[in-house]
């Protein structure tokens, strides 16, 4: 299979996901341009859909996932450097009622 690009944006210097601009298929080399000026290339590992999160470095599992800054939930199996990050092996944090606290429903 032939190698394409696409474009891909990492927003904080601490996010270990970027997200993709266009459709990216596996072996394809998303070109990853920073805020802060740093650019990087990352071989795709597997097809990821527009819009969607692309590992810049390996995750192990319980690590966090950051994206714009923020933690948006945990990884619930290895991540690797190239890999797509979705609900496959991310558990959000974000809009969890059964994670509620107790003191919440009084």
């Amino acid at each position: 299979m032939k190698e394409n690009e696409i474009n891909a944006i990492l927003i904080k210097p601490n996010d270990n996901v970027a997200t993709v601009f266009s459709n990216g298929k596996a072996n394809d080399i998303a070109k990853i341009s920073s805020f802060d000026g740093d650019r990087i290339n990352i071989k795709i590992s597997e097809d990821i859909p527009f819009g969607h999160k692309l590992a810049v470095k390996d995750i192990k599992k319980g690590e966090e996932i950051i994206k714009y800054g923020e933690e948006i939930g945990i990884a619930s199996k290895n991540i690797k450097k190239g890999d797509y990050v979705h609900i496959h092996n991310l558990n959000s944090m974000r809009g969890r009622g059964d994670l509620k606290s107790k003191e919440e429903d009084l």
